[in-house]
């Protein structure tokens, strides 16, 4: 028999909030949009590897329901860094990750972020025709530090 992975029960914690106000389809995704490490080749074939902190930049989306209470706390950390961002105290948290190994064995994989900011607010709309989508507020956060361990 080859490997299997169970997932479910995932969480996502922010600022010590369990958040549980998703919807549907992707509700919450992770993103590293810079490389970790950056490398070139010079002359005789030598190479430098160099350590790129910025990949270590993470880009965290999470759809929630609208008018939710978990888009309530969100929304009221978008007006307090709008009231004061020198003042603002920054954003961390946690993503975990649960898998199961179809014998038994339980892993978490475990994403750690801090000194995050709400980098936008989430859009809006109005469908008559029934649409889903318009239920849901989509925030986009920018985390400057992230951590993965497995455990």
């Amino acid at each position: 028999m080859g490997s299997v992975t169970l997932t479910g029960k995932d969480t996502v914690i922010l600022k010590g909030r369990i958040f549980s106000a998703f919807g549907d389809g992707d509700t919450a995704t992770l993103e590293f949009p810079n490389n970790l490490v950056e490398g070139k080749v010079g002359k005789n074939g030598n190479v430098v590897f160099a350590f790129n902190a910025s990949g270590q930049v993470a880009n965290v989306k999470l759809r929630l329901l609208l008018a939710s209470d978990d888009d309530k706390f969100l929304n009221s950390e978008v007006q307090s860094f709008l009231q004061d961002p020198a003042a603002y105290t920054v954003l961390d948290g946690e993503f975990i990750k649960r898998t199961g190994d179809g014998k038994g064995g339980v892993a978490n994989t475990v994403y750690m972020f801090s000194a995050g900011v709400i980098q936008k607010i989430p859009a809006g709309k109005e469908n008559t025709s029934g649409e889903t989508e318009q239920a849901y507020a989509e925030y986009t956060l920018l985390f400057a530090n992230t951590q993965r361990a497995i455990v």
